[in-house]
């Protein structure tokens, strides 16, 4: 494992090769994971929840973050950041209970050469409800008088081979890389009292061809002068 997060009130800074471990403030996680120029994983959880991404860098901020074993000029520079790294740790861990993001997706182009570089995200784990939808069925999304919906994450698709496959040949079920975040179920439903969505490729368009596929959406219910902190 590379990379780990804990919830403390006050900050420890542990390094190792190929290590970081780092607490944060009340209710905010961080993980941050050195790049090793290998398959790295960089993985957010929440034991309760889903996580809403607050922070994240790809590059170097920090001369002591991962800098176990590396040498001086490798991390001098520590105003090395790549441009959208933020947007994509968001669109793709958002709204769900756990993450995991392979590195190789944030090394090009590489933000500063010779620079030993890190990803380093931090979270909250937000109250969610999630409903899960199999394809061809209605999604309905639903909040009591007073407060509107707010979505947190939605994806279309398939992650597991167990949801959504009553009756379902092998074949509909192998690809379980194919959940696609979608921005259309927010579109659709933030600050609404009740919302339904088709779970369907005319809506969302095929991720998967062949694959028997589900919608899986986490929202909360809130008051409508607070439903703009939405996370998509």
């Amino acid at each position: 494992m590379d990379s780990y997060s804990f919830r403390l009130t006050a900050a420890l800074l542990l390094t190792a090769t190929g290590l970081l471990l780092t607490a944060v403030a009340d209710y905010v996680d961080r993980v941050t994971t050195c790049d090793n120029n290998v398959w790295q994983v960089h993985r957010l959880f929440c034991d309760r929840g889903v996580i809403n991404v607050t922070e994240s860098l790809y590059g170097r901020s920090n001369s002591l973050v991962c800098a176990e074993g590396k040498s001086n000029k490798r991390l001098a520079n520590t105003t090395c950041s790549q441009q959208g790294t933020v947007d994509k740790v968001k669109t793709s861990c958002n709204g769900k209970k756990s993450c995991e993001l392979g590195l190789s997706g944030f090394r090009t182009p590489d933000p500063c050469v010779g620079t030993f570089k890190y990803l380093q995200t931090n979270f909250t784990c937000l109250e969610a409800i999630t409903v899960v939808t199999c394809e061809g069925s209605v999604a309905y999304l639903y909040c009591g008088m007073g407060s509107v919906i707010t979505i947190y994450g939605a994806d279309y698709g398939r992650r597991d081979q167990t949801t959504c496959s009553y009756r379902r040949a092998p074949r509909e079920l192998k690809n379980v890389t194919c959940l696609q975040p979608t921005p259309l179920v927010a579109q659709m439903c933030n600050g609404k009292f009740s919302c339904s969505v088709t779970a369907s490729n005319a809506v969302f368009t095929d991720p998967c061809k062949g694959i028997y596929k589900y919608l899986e959406i986490s929202y909360a219910c809130k008051h409508p002068e607070a439903s703009h902190q939405e996370v998509l």
